[in-house]
């Protein structure tokens, strides 16, 4: 989890605590990546909180398996580094795509990457091989990161 010293104490409400996870996820995941990347992962996260084939809330999607080292659904959760967010202006840019996320409809907007994001479940980035790869379809390949489609996945909880 991220650097408690950042986190606040409680949440006001279940969507503020959401909108962190998805945020953690886009920053640790992609926050060198250019915006349409960063956008990508986050509509990853989202993508998979919409499928029955997958935990229901944001922060169960982004912590899945961070019990298991180097055996979760986004290496920076269980790599056993410590996640300290460390660049607060690109911590706010991401905070604010993350929202940005949340608050439309990816067939509804102006980032046609988005749309072509619609059914993505994964991703990798380009310098390794996953294993689970070939049994995906491709739909993007955006800066560092190969998005892909589960077929068997459900589409809708």
């Amino acid at each position: 989890m991220a650097d408690q010293s950042v986190r606040p104490r409680r949440y006001n409400t279940v969507s503020e605590r959401q909108l962190r996870c998805l945020a953690e996820g886009i920053y640790f995941e992609a926050r060198s990546e250019p915006l349409r990347g960063q956008l990508a992962v986050g509509r990853v996260i989202l993508n998979r909180v919409q499928s029955s084939s997958y935990p229901d809330t944001i922060c169960d999607v982004v912590y899945q398996n961070d019990h298991r080292h180097n055996r979760c659904q986004f290496s920076f959760a269980c790599d056993g580094k410590p996640d300290v967010i460390g660049e607060r202006q690109v911590w706010s840019r991401v905070r604010g795509y993350a929202a940005w996320l949340m608050a439309n409809d990816p067939e509804g907007t102006e980032y046609q990457v988005l749309a072509s994001l619609a059914a993505a479940t994964h991703y990798h980035a380009d310098y390794v091989n996953p294993h689970w790869a070939k049994h995906f379809e491709l739909t993007a390949r955006i800066g560092r990161h190969i998005f892909y489609a589960d077929p068997s996945a459900d589409p809708s909880a």
